[in-house]
């Protein structure tokens, strides 16, 4: 089985493989399983996202915020901040995900500072949740399915029809008042870039001895306020999401290479191998050896 990676910048930014090159949109239907641990690495980038569940149930994550979508809800991300979808009780499910980036909105002046620029460049303005039952739900999910379909058809000029669609679906957020601007969204863009900040260097140093300290001089704060950042942000502490990020590469690593456990150990930051086996074991649910003859057919599918 063929599985997507999601590739980072050394910013813990995504590089994001947009259908063609010049063209900043990205339109995929996938399944989750097709994700290593049916998650994603969690990362952001310049353009908004927007999430429509197919089939099945949803978790997403956005800046320490868990939700839960289900079947027919449609999810809109903000751009710039930290997010991943994962596993509802470890159950697969079918979505869609579409990229699409600020500069496909066009580049007149006026427009974009009274109607993009004031959502977009406010940090308070995470996400927006959509109902399938709900009536901007609906309008929502008819949207998105439309762009699907132009995808799949793949004629002439889709991405100028997706365009439009994306920018009625725009105008209708403004109009009916769901989008907002916060006044306290320079605090939180503040303690946000911090978070990117110590989420890129743990994403950069994760191979080597790592330390709270150490952690927390990545975003020139103190250990406490590091800990705050993490446990508001990412529900963790910076050491176990260090972990967690360290057990993820590893699993990359027994699927794709014929490396090792031990090698594998001391390429992830783990120095010792019992350690490694044991703490992969307590999350996984199996010792890295079974893992790997679990998943030996998988391969990276970019």
């Amino acid at each position: 089985m063929s599985l997507i990676k999601t590739e980072l910048m050394p910013d813990s930014s995504e590089v994001i493989p947009y259908d063609r090159a010049g063209i900043p949109l990205y339109i995929r239907a996938a399944h989750l399983s097709s994700y290593y641990d049916m998650c994603a690495p969690c990362h952001w980038h310049d353009d908004i996202e927007w999430i429509y569940v197919i089939n099945g149930k949803m978790r997403y994550y956005v800046n320490g915020k868990r939700l839960v979508l289900n079947e027919g809800d449609s999810l809109m991300v903000n751009a710039r901040q930290m997010h991943y979808g994962y596993a509802y009780e470890q159950q697969d499910f079918y979505f869609v995900c579409i990229l699409f980036h600020p500069s496909l909105f066009g580049n007149n002046q006026l427009l974009y500072e009274q109607y993009f620029a004031p959502f977009l460049e406010n940090s308070a303005l995470e996400y927006l949740h959509f109902c399938a039952k709900d009536t901007s739900g609906r309008k929502a999910a008819e949207k998105l399915q439309r762009i699907v379909e132009l995808k799949k058809q793949d004629s002439p000029a889709y991405e100028l029809q997706v365009t439009g669609i994306m920018l009625q679906l725009w105008g209708y957020l403004i109009q009916n008042g769901l989008l907002a601007v916060s006044e306290h969204a320079e605090e939180i863009n503040q303690d946000l870039t911090l978070q990117k900040d110590m989420v890129s260097f743990i994403y950069q140093h994760y191979p080597e001895k790592i330390s709270l300290n150490g952690i927390a001089a990545a975003g020139h704060v103190g250990r406490s306020k590091c800990c705050q950042i993490f446990k508001h942000y990412m529900q963790q502490s910076p050491v176990d999401f260090l972990n967690a990020y360290r057990l993820k590469i590893s699993c990359q690593l027994l699927c794709t290479t014929q490396k090792s456990i031990t090698e594998i150990a001391m390429l992830c930051g783990f120095n010792h191998l019992s350690y490694f086996s044991k703490y992969f074991a307590e999350c996984y649910g199996c010792i890295p050896r079974e893992y790997r003859i679990l998943h030996k057919h998988e391969t990276l599918l970019t």
